[in-house]
């Protein structure tokens, strides 16, 4: 049956339980009598929304409230052990596995180190290496947290990189500096067969799903708009126009800040990522005559790089010099990275930039100034006067997070129901018409 708009009774049902799915999840428990208004349905669609979903086993019971002199209000609140995702982030140290219940309460981790070979400026994964740690790593978390696979909502992995879809492939990672040239990623896990076919993964560039996470639960939240930076060992961005979808990823760290300027990972000149990248920034330590702790990490690495640059007292009032090499080195980067933010600024003109990922962390609000002061001052005077630049909120795990809600972001949209292998509807004719008239 069709409806005016041109939706279906089905569509309308579907977006009726999405509607108290979301708002249940964000700001439950929440009475009957609060969710018509929280959502703009009425009482009866309300009731009978919820009298599916505690069906279902999606919604449960929560206590009660006073409700002003009548009967007390019975809240309800989506059911934590309804659903399980899985969160992957394929990082250029490590993976990481996660699994979450839907109220997002760690199970089980695992990490698996990641090491690759040097080819020149690049470091390439082996993607056999990386495909292996995955499928362990999945099977190790169900296994410790005795969750079946078919509990699970889905798989969410964020990578480095291009992330396209073939219908053959599905999704396809282009990862040019970690040495990834159409890794068809998706395809090589569900041939494993360590999941049922009816579990599917989500596989997306890294900085969307740090996007997702800090739009739904951390700095971004009340923001129609925003711009979420991961900065690790290399630069990238996820631009977000709405709060409740996906934002978009956009490789930010290839923007060209210098022409004929130094070699980036990539390939290019003059790259962002080549100035501002972690891996770029303690190499331009060194070339500048900085002393990196040798055949340490580059977490470790940068940590002593600020502590160079930022040195702590001694307690009895004592503070050493400061390394001038190292605060020059910082300066410049945070120039650099300002630069980067004024594209940004002008290009999507975003109610907030927010900066993750284990290097933004470490560099942290005092660094972070510096690049507000350099951003505004490149960037056009009057959304400039309107951004605001902040640290993400969520941690080095944000990323994880990010990825885990994949899979419940598409659960919410799909009002809580499996996904739907019936055949599908009928074209428009309209779309029959034109492919006509274009073959001739």
């Amino acid at each position: 049956m069709k409806v005016r708009s041109g939706r279906t009774v089905r569509d309308l049902r579907r977006e009726n339980r999405t509607a108290v799915l979301q708002r249940l999840y964000f700001d439950g428990p929440l009475s009957r009598f609060s969710l018509g208004p929280a959502t703009g349905l009425s009482s009866g669609s309300v009731s009978n929304v919820v009298a599916e979903l505690v069906a279902e086993g999606l919604v449960e019971e929560a206590g009660s409230v006073d409700s002003g002199g009548g009967r007390p209000r019975i809240l309800v609140r989506i059911s934590p052990r309804c659903g399980y995702m899985i969160g992957v982030d394929v990082g250029e140290t490590r993976v990481r596995i996660e699994l979450f219940d839907l109220a997002l309460t760690e199970l089980a981790r695992v990490e698996k180190p990641l090491t690759g070979d040097r080819v020149g400026r690049n470091t390439r994964y082996d993607v056999g290496v990386v495909v292996g740690h995955l499928l362990d790593g999945i099977a190790e978390v169900l296994d410790r947290a005795g969750i079946p696979p078919d509990r699970l909502l889905g798989v969410g992995i964020g990578v480095p990189g291009i992330v396209a879809r073939t219908p053959d492939d599905g999704a396809v990672v282009h990862g040019q500096t970690i040495g990834w040239d159409a890794v068809p990623l998706e395809r090589l896990l569900r041939e494993s067969g360590v999941l049922p076919e009816t579990v599917p993964y989500y596989i997306d560039n890294g900085a969307k799903t740090l996007g997702q996470a800090e739009m739904w639960f951390g700095a971004g939240r009340g923001a129609q708009s925003a711009v979420v930076v991961l900065f690790g060992s290399g630069v990238g961005a996820c631009v977000v126009s709405d709060s409740m979808r996906p934002g978009r990823a956009v490789e930010w760290g290839h923007l060209t800040v210098r022409v004929r300027g130094r070699r980036c990972r990539c390939g290019a000149q003059g790259c962002l990522e080549a100035y501002a990248g972690a891996e770029a920034l303690l190499q331009r330590w060194a070339e500048a005559g900085g002393c990196p702790p040798e055949g340490a990490d580059e977490e470790t690495a940068l940590t002593a790089m600020l502590a160079a640059a930022y040195p702590r007292g001694d307690g009895k009032g004592t503070v050493p010099e400061a390394d001038a090499t190292a605060l020059a080195v910082l300066d410049e980067t945070a120039e650099y990275l300002g630069a980067g933010f004024s594209d940004l600024i002008n290009l999507f003109q975003p109610e907030r930039i927010l900066v993750g990922g284990w290097a933004g962390l470490q560099l942290g609000a005092r660094f972070l100034e510096s690049v507000r002061t350099y951003a505004t001052s490149y960037a056009l005077s009057y959304p400039a006067s309107h951004v605001r630049i902040d640290l993400g909120t969520l941690g080095p795990d944000a990323v994880t997070v990010g990825a885990a809600i994949l899979p419940l972001a598409d659960f919410f949209a799909r009002g809580g129901r499996a996904r739907e292998t019936g055949p599908e509807e009928p074209a428009p004719a309209w779309r029959a018409t034109l492919q006509q008239r274009a073959a001739h």
